[in-house]
Formats: structure tokens, C-alpha cells, sequence
């Protein structure tokens, strides 16, 4: 079976700087996989170059058994692959309306039904056509994560990279916008690659992770491995002790 995204050998350097170093990945159509580890650790840049938005110097790109070699994306590949990123306070812009900010994708791909693409996109994150034409600085963080999610799901795409799209929203909110975006997966037959710092919020979402540290692999997980703690690497127990937080002594 074709895997939904293949990654072979990928690296990424910044001067003299290798963010990413031999980076090889492969996630199944329909399942979710993670990235996780500490921070600088080349998670979230490598979503930006299977996203485009960072340029690989060598390997290999292939999304759906089709190659991709550098920066420039053909505008069919951005209906399979869309990006949700961690702050929806940075990712909307300021001046435009919901309904600008979700007929903007529509209209560069030349959808025709865009009113009823946009109504079908609100209801599915729960917000409802009453907040079509809000500005981002009237909606909460949630609300602006939800409109972030509509406007990536509006385009139909197969594929989601998520760059730790909880973190900046408070903790009462976290968990509805992750189960928003499983129901989604399961609706549509997403594949995900997500990134996050927290292992428990990875365990929830993904079938297979990978951990990373300083640009590399450390080592390969499934859901099951990480819930029995069978780990071939001590950095991966120290980041699960981490992810756990300390605990105050008797």
C-alpha cells in the first residue's frame, strides 16, 4: 500500500546549521502520526518542509506516491496538504473577516460553491454561520483555532500537518479542539502528522510517533509501546518523565 506521505533522507540546513539531518518518515493513509521532543529538536520544521514553506536541501518528498524536490509546490498539492499552526492569534489575518479568510483559499483554487463550502466548514468546527462576519479579535483563542481548522478543511485535503495546535489555548479548551480534529480524521479519512511537546496529548491522537532530538530520529513508536513504556532509547524515558511533570515529594 502507498504510503500517504514518505519522507526519505531529509535535510534541511540554515547556513551552517542542519535542522534536519537524515529524516526519514512514513505515514500511512487515514492514520495519525506524531513528532514529538524538546524544543529546537527539528519537529516543526520538518512540517514546514513537507509544507513548503522551508527548503530541503537533499531526499526525498513523495505525498500520495508523487515526488516533490524542492520549495515550489503546484497549486494541486496545497488541495491534498494543508497546515494548521500553533498560534491561531499569528495565523489569522487581523483585518480580514472570517468569511474573507475562508473564501480566500476557495477563490485561488476556483471553487464555484464557495457559500455553501464556507456554511459547511463553520458547522463542522461548531461555530455556526452567526460568525461569518467576525474580525479574529473578536473571537476567543478557541474560536480562532476552530476558524484556522475550517479554513485548512475547506479545500478537502487528504493530508493535515498539525504544528502543535493546542499549546496556546487554554486547558478547558485543548481537548475539544483535539477531539474536533479526530472527528475530522474520522469523517474524512485524514492522515495527520502532528507535532507537540506532550507525549499524553500524542498518545491520544496518534497510532506511531517518532521522537526527535537535535535534527535526528531517536527512535520509532507505537501507541501500544508508548503506553507499556518499551522504549530503546533513554532520552525517550526522559522526555515521558518530563511530559509527566514533577511530582511533589510526601
Amino acid at each position: 500500500m502507498t504510503s500517504a506521505l514518505a519522507i526519505r533522507d531529509m535535510v534541511v540546513a540554515f547556513d551552517d546549521f542542519v535542522a534536519l539531518d537524515g529524516v526519514s518518515i512514513d505515514v500511512e493513509q487515514g492514520s495519525s502520526f506524531g513528532l514529538v521532543g524538546e524544543s529546537g529538536s527539528g519537529k516543526s520544521t520538518l512540517l514546514r518542509a513537507v509544507a513548503g514553506l522551508n527548503a530541503f536541501e537533499s531526499g526525498t518528498l513523495e505525498v500520495a506516491g508523487e515526488g516533490y524536490s524542492d520549495r515550489m509546490r503546484p497549486k494541486a498539492f496545497y488541495r491534498t496538504v494543508q497546515m494548521v499552526f500553533q498560534d491561531p492569534y499569528g495565523s489569522l489575518h487581523p483585518r480580514q473577516t472570517v468569511d474573507r479568510l475562508l473564501l480566500e483559499p476557495l477563490a485561488i483554487h476556483g471553487f464555484d460553491d464557495t457559500e455553501a463550502r464556507i456554511t459547511r466548514a463553520l458547522d463542522e468546527v461548531g461555530l455556526g454561520s452567526g460568525f461569518r462576519f467576525r474580525f479574529s479579535h473578536q473571537l476567543s483563542g478557541g474560536q480562532r483555532q476552530r476558524v484556522a481548522i475550517a479554513r485548512a478543511l475547506i479545500l478537502e485535503p487528504k493530508i493535515l500537518l498539525l504544528d502543535e495546535p493546542t499549546s496556546a489555548l487554554d486547558a478547558s479548551i485543548q481537548a475539544e479542539i483535539l477531539n474536533l480534529l479526530e472527528q475530522a480524521r474520522r469523517d474524512r479519512d485524514l492522515t495527520f502528522l502532528m507535532v507537540s511537546h506532550d507525549l499524553g496529548v500524542v498518545h491520544h491522537m496518534c497510532d506511531r510517533l517518532a521522537v526527535m532530538k537535535d535534527g535526528r530520529i531517536v527512535e520509532t513508536l507505537t501507541r501500544d509501546q508508548l503506553e507499556r513504556r518499551d522504549f530503546a532509547s533513554d532520552y525517550t524515558r526522559a522526555l515521558l518523565v518530563a511530559s509527566e511533570g514533577f511530582k511533589r515529594s510526601a
